[in-house]
């Protein structure tokens, strides 16, 4: 016959093993466990009309993108805008259209070693106050936003994600999209200059 004793010690252990289960956090995956990471690459969209024509052109849902870095234990972003600057994570999410971001990070982070991350933000930063490119053009005198993420990764990592196009290759019909070449270009459109948008980088096939 079982004594209650006996019961009691095993009830008691029963619970306590439920209640560390419960207790331990669960993870799909080790990367999920960690929201930021060095490299990290967010996008988001804002109500603007340069906004909407880029969205239009690239067939796309995003207009802007920058990269993640941590500085002195803060997460900030590294984005061009005008002039290039770091912005803490959380005002660059707010300052989105209704907060919204996606975020990106390389299927095989873990070439992202120290060194490397060190180069990376070696090279962002000799970006910073350097002004907003309104042209597109692909110099480092002035940068937009997708072309100071891909210059980072190609010459920090020596990955290219996407691949930069000819201007003509981009959607161009549509009137808003006209009507922002014309006040950027005038009569003369560079249509065989290179570019990239933040949709070429989000379809990188190097990124999750």
């Amino acid at each position: 016959m079982i004594s209650r004793k006996y019961v009691l010690l095993v009830s008691i252990v029963l619970v306590s093993l439920i209640a560390i289960s419960f207790s331990i956090p669960k993870f799909k995956n080790a990367k999920e466990s960690v929201r930021w990471q060095n490299g990290d690459i967010v996008f988001q969209d804002s109500e603007s009309t340069q906004s909407e024509a880029i969205k239009l052109a690239t067939n796309s849902k995003f207009s802007h993108c920058g990269i993640v870095f941590n500085l002195d234990n803060n997460w900030m972003v590294l984005e061009a805008v005008h002039p290039v600057r770091v912005i803490p994570i959380d005002e660059w999410i707010a300052q989105g259209s209704e907060g919204k971001y996606t975020k990106k990070r390389l299927i095989n982070d873990v070439v992202l070693t120290d060194s490397i991350e060190d180069i990376m933000w070696s090279v962002g930063s000799s970006f910073l106050n350097k002004s907003y490119d309104i042209q597109f053009q692909w110099s480092d005198e002035k940068l937009y936003c997708s072309e100071l993420v891909w210059k980072i990764y190609k010459r920090g990592v020596g990955l290219e994600l996407g691949s930069p196009k000819m201007l003509k290759e981009y959607n161009l019909d549509s009137k808003l999209v006209k009507e922002q070449l014309k006040l950027r270009y005038g009569a003369d459109i560079p249509l065989k200059d290179k570019m990239i948008s933040p949709q070429d980088i989000f379809e990188s096939d190097l990124l999750e």
